[in-house]
């Protein structure tokens, strides 16, 4: 069975962003990974401020020609959420972030692209290790 595509704020800012020093890797990894990639509306919020107007466009493009979806429901998911949260308070984890590793735990065979290294200290389902690709 194929993957479930999770998209982090961080790989759409990379993927989007020439500037950033990530970008090459996230072009490869594009290629590498078929759409739709599904993220959050945190991870959306984060992304499209960090990109502002030079990239917003191309990630609204992105989500009208269905590339990208919001494929998570905050309100049914609160509370494994904000467990997440509490849990990694010291880290600190954005809601973002727990929103993407709630989703690696419902999404079938999910990835996630990010370059954020604090997914290699999250833990789903207790003690897994969030299945994700990061740069080098």
């Amino acid at each position: 069975m194929a993957a479930s595509v999770l998209a982090d704020a961080s790989f759409l800012v990379a993927l989007l962003s020439e500037r950033d020093r990530n970008h090459r890797w996230a072009i490869a990894e594009a290629t590498k990974h078929s759409t739709p990639w599904n993220t959050c509306e945190a991870a959306l919020s984060e992304a499209f401020f960090l990109l502002g107007t030079r990239g917003a466009p191309v990630l609204s493009e992105l989500m009208r020609r269905g590339a990208l979806t919001c494929a998570f429901n905050l309100a049914e998911e609160f509370e494994a959420v904000l467990t997440f949260m509490d849990k990694y308070a010291d880290v600190p984890m954005s809601l973002a972030d727990g929103c993407l590793v709630r989703m690696t735990e419902t999404f079938p065979n999910a990835v996630l692209l990010t370059t954020d290294s604090d997914f290699r200290i999250y833990r789903r389902h207790s003690r897994q290790a969030v299945p994700c690709v990061l740069p080098r």
